[in-house]
């Protein structure tokens, strides 16, 4: 045996709400589209790109630290209404 692995390398992403390493294909990653954060599932949206795990927890924590200004660098509050409601809430 020559030491080589079979398993692939899988690239790997940090969300922006916890701050945990996940494999890219379990994080939703979100775009900037006119000051509007925008989810893009299928990942090919044009810009920069931020991940985040689709849970309510990890928006709101990227929201309230103000991760996505950040991410993209831009300056002042974006719009992230759309984003928040591509995100199922878990209900009682």
């Amino acid at each position: 045996m020559s030491g080589r692995t079979r398993a692939r390398a899988r690239p790997e992403r940090t969300c922006v709400g916890c701050r945990e390493r996940s494999d890219k294909s379990a994080l939703l990653r979100v775009v900037l589209v006119e000051g509007r954060c925008v989810p893009d599932r299928r990942g090919t949206l044009p810009g920069r790109g931020a991940y985040l795990h689709p849970t309510p927890t990890c928006v709101d924590l990227a929201v309230r630290r103000r991760a996505f200004q950040r991410a993209f660098r831009a300056p002042g509050t974006l719009d992230t209404a759309e984003l928040q409601q591509a995100v199922p809430r878990a209900t009682p």
